[in-house]
């Protein structure tokens, strides 16, 4: 028997274990692999296949026995993800689905989730902007959280190396705020936001729109041939998988690359349950697994574990990793593991008409917008708020569909040019500040179906981001009216934190192990042999969408783990 357990140990050790198959588990994977390191990536869903397993890639509207909708008999049984703008009958099938996987509401948060692989990497907005010492001196300068241990100078070349390889569209706009980075061709604004862009430098020179960066493959296609991958074709059907690859994924990108190593083993339907400490070697020294279907529990070894199950997964787990050295969580000894989560503020917009630039309409699709880079206490502190908040901004004119008549009246209708005004909107995207009472915990009562503590999330909005919205609609509706917009309309829908998809901290990246979880190169302070690289690492929160920033975490860190083995 004793033999039998050894060689089932020697079955399941390897180099590396990656916890979690998404944007930064993947970037994780294919740089372990790339190393050389034999690596195990542990999925808790099912397996998802570039291209084959994109069932609804290439359906017609009227292919879908509900036209796209979801009915109200599905939004019923799940008003949590049904209230995610992607939630529709051509992508619901990548979505975790409420009562299959149910969590505890202290405070109402809509926790959006994707289960398979490549997790939700292949339902985000796709949108990539880099931090600067703006974002990373903000805690520091401004008097919360805790300082960020690094600077825009230890990640910058870790941006660099990600943007080559993902594609990224942009264009160098020259901004300190917001760092160019390594581009593609960009997309084009329209006419009427180049009106916007072009009103805003003459009349508010210190606020200014640029195409928003997007993870897009517009030129170098014989680089991006090697990973299987071609020129984005504008579809705008992205949440359904690219067949064509043309948007970064995990499944189109990283994880073929790794797999073409030898070095990749992945291993779906593995819920992780915890990771294992050994006291007397003082590091960790494994992951203990629960299969999804069998619900039998496997333990995996190696030298050196990433965990990248999302933000508050990665809480959960790292929670649950109890020993009698971390009694409360690994790595736990100064106490804030899952407190001082933070989010982004997407309840307001603004939307608005122009009856200029009539020679102008618009025709075909781009995945991707006009973007505010956050232009509130940058350089100086001027509002009765901390921070501030980006935005997205679109303009389009567009034929208006008239059915008007019967028979050769309608036919005359619906082939009569027609046009209406532009339509003009906006969307907040606010900072907020991680506060200690913002934590996610485990219910000591409520278990999922595998035995595992449900993670219980109490984070709210604050006085700071009343104050912001506030802001943001009054600032928006000042512009649009100089501008000469008309019908302008604001928003507060109201919406509960979660939305926005941005869920970061809990275990928070710091100079201090007293007051934070990681140190300068993710790993964490107490027990050096695991890293953290996704949400859950992130001091604040900035404004820019913080997918690029987690994916250069996940190759920095790599770089730094695999020069320190041994």
């Amino acid at each position: 028997m004793a033999n039998l357990n050894i060689k089932s140990k020697q079955e399941n050790t390897y180099d590396a274990i990656v916890i979690g198959s998404g944007m930064s588990g993947g970037w994780a994977a294919k740089e372990l692999c790339e190393k050389g390191l034999k690596t195990l990536v542990l999925e808790r869903g099912r397996e998802v296949k570039h291209v084959q397993d994109y069932p609804t890639t290439n359906m017609m509207p009227w292919e879908f026995e509900h036209r796209g909708n979801i009915p109200e008999a599905v939004k019923k049984e799940n008003p949590v993800v049904s209230r995610c703008y992607a939630f529709r009958e051509d992508a619901q099938h990548f979505f975790v689905k409420d009562t299959e996987h149910p969590y505890v509401q202290e405070k109402p948060f809509d926790w959006i989730r994707g289960y398979q692989t490549g997790g939700k990497s292949l339902l985000w907005a796709r949108q990539v902007q880099r931090w600067s010492d703006f974002d990373f001196e903000g805690p520091a300068r401004d008097g919360f959280a805790v300082d960020w241990p690094i600077r825009y100078k230890d990640i910058a070349p870790w941006y660099s190396h990600v943007e080559k390889f993902i594609g990224v569209s942009g264009n160098r706009d020259g901004k300190p705020n917001l760092p160019d980075g390594e581009f593609l061709p960009p997309f084009e604004l329209t006419a009427g936001e180049q009106y916007f862009k072009d009103f805003l430098r003459e009349n508010y020179p210190e606020r200014e729109i640029i195409v928003a960066r997007c993870a897009h493959i517009t030129g170098n296609q014989e680089f991006y041939a090697k990973q299987g991958r071609a020129l984005c074709q504008n579809r705008t059907l992205c949440q359904r998988g690219c067949p064509f690859g043309g948007y970064f994924s995990s499944n189109s990108s990283t994880l073929p690359w790794a797999a073409k190593t030898g070095n990749l083993s992945m291993q779906h339907h593995a819920v992780v349950h915890s990771i294992i400490y050994d006291e007397d070697k003082g590091k960790a020294t494994g992951v203990r697994v629960i299969d999804a279907q069998t619900k039998e529990t496997t333990e995996y070894y190696a030298d050196v574990i990433f965990v990248n199950a999302s933000a508050l997964n990665t809480n959960l787990i790292l929670l649950n990793s109890t020993s009698n050295r971390f009694p409360n969580g690994l790595g736990n000894d100064s106490g804030v593991l899952g407190k001082y989560v933070a989010f982004h503020n997407y309840r307001a917009g603004i939307s608005g008409e122009y009856d200029g630039l009539k020679e102008f309409t618009t025709e075909g699709r781009r995945p991707t917008s006009g973007y505010f880079p956050r232009f509130r206490n940058v350089y100086k502190q001027e509002t009765d708020f901390l921070r501030g908040y980006a935005a997205g901004f679109s303009a389009n004119r567009s034929m208006i569909n008239d059915y008007s008549g019967i028979g050769d009246e309608l036919e005359k209708a619906m082939t009569r040019e027609k046009y209406g005004p532009w339509r003009v909107g906006s969307h907040m995207m606010g900072e907020t500040i991680p506060k200690e009472e913002s934590q996610v915990s485990l219910d000591p009562n409520l278990k999922d179906a595998w035995g595992i503590p449900q993670l219980k999330i109490s984070m709210d909005y604050d006085a700071n981001d009343e104050a912001m919205i506030k802001d943001y609609l009054e600032q928006m509706t000042e512009m649009f009216e100089a501008a000469g917009f008309t019908n302008i309309r604001t928003r507060d829908d109201k919406r509960a934190p979660g939305l926005d998809i941005h869920e970061m901290g809990g275990a928070r990246m710091g100079k201090d192990p007293k007051t934070s979880v990681l140190n300068e190169w993710n790993q964490i302070h107490s027990c050096p042999n695991v890293y953290v690289t996704d949400g859950a690492c992130m001091t604040s929160t900035s404004t820019q969408n913080p997918s690029l920033t987690y994916m250069a975490f996940a190759a920095r860190a790599v770089d730094h783990a695999v020069k320190n083995l041994g």
